[in-house]
């Protein structure tokens, strides 16, 4: 650890390269593994398994958290190990568990970049040769393809992906889901245009779980009558039907999807 100056608060499992050049107010969880060629500046703290490789360089007051891996080689076919790029971070940068940074590439100008005050949220991917502003969101699951640029304070919504090349502008909200295949202006909110739809009883479901045809078909009769009311109109005939034990609609299932329905305060899926 020649590259750790002064004292520094690093647990006895963390495993650090002689070449990484580590600031003595920094905090190295359990079982984290930091390369040759990694500087981290004042403060910045390694919860725990965290992997750096470099050339890799955060700034200030970063928290990582873990089973992140920050810095290692990029998704690409064409990239050779032997090529030198590099992954830069800003300070005061929150990133959370399982979060994967790819370092750069020759071809995209050898550096991937990651500004300040940013928050990385569980799962997201940032690849290769992508350009983060500050003050930048990426909620959970986000996923970067190569050469993104993502201006100052645009939020990235959950499990979205985005192209590659693509530019998001400054101030701008995606939400979550949204496939991202064109720049996205300044200032703007997006999101996909999509109708949520049940379709039917989940009939091989239920009998996996033992329930038998009667039950099922009696199930499906319910829903036939959600299908062809409002969700007031469909509540109104179950429960009817329910009072006269109607055989067809009677039973503990059929009670279930009126106590369901009744509680609902959102509205359901139709």
């Amino acid at each position: 650890m020649s590259g750790v100056s002064g004292p520094i608060n690093i647990h006895p499992s963390a495993i650090i390269a002689a070449g990484a050049r580590i600031h003595p107010s920094c905090r190295i969880g359990p079982y984290c593994v930091i390369d040759d060629d990694v500087e981290l500046g004042e403060g910045c703290e390694l919860i725990s398994h965290v992997v750096i490789h470099g050339p890799t360089k955060l700034g200030k007051h970063n928290r990582i958290f873990p089973f992140s891996a920050i810095g290692l080689e990029p998704q690409d076919y064409t990239f050779n190990p032997k090529d030198r790029v590099a992954l830069e971070i800003g300070d005061h940068n929150i990133i959370r568990e399982s979060v994967t940074i790819s370092r750069g590439t020759i071809k995209g100008g050898g550096t991937t970049r990651i500004g300040s005050h940013t928050f990385i949220m569980a799962y997201s991917h940032v690849g290769h040769d992508c350009q983060l502003g500050d003050h930048v969101m990426l909620v959970n699951g986000a996923t970067l393809a190569g050469h993104v640029i993502i201006e100052d304070w645009a939020v990235m919504g959950a499990l979205g992906p985005v192209h590659q090349f693509v530019r998001i502008g400054a101030h701008s909200y995606i939400g979550g889901g949204t496939v991202i295949t064109q720049d996205v202006l300044p200032f703007t909110k997006t999101v996909a245009r999509r109708e949520v739809s049940t379709f039917g009883v989940n009939s091989v479901g239920l009998e996996r779980r033992g329930f038998s045809k009667e039950r099922i078909t009696k199930i499906q009769k319910a829903y036939k009558i959600f299908k062809r009311n409002n969700s007031s109109q469909a509540l109104e005939k179950l429960k009817e039907a329910q009072l006269k034990q109607a055989p067809e609609l009677a039973g503990e299932d059929v009670e279930m999807l009126i106590q369901f329905l009744e509680k609902s305060e959102r509205g359901v899926i139709r």
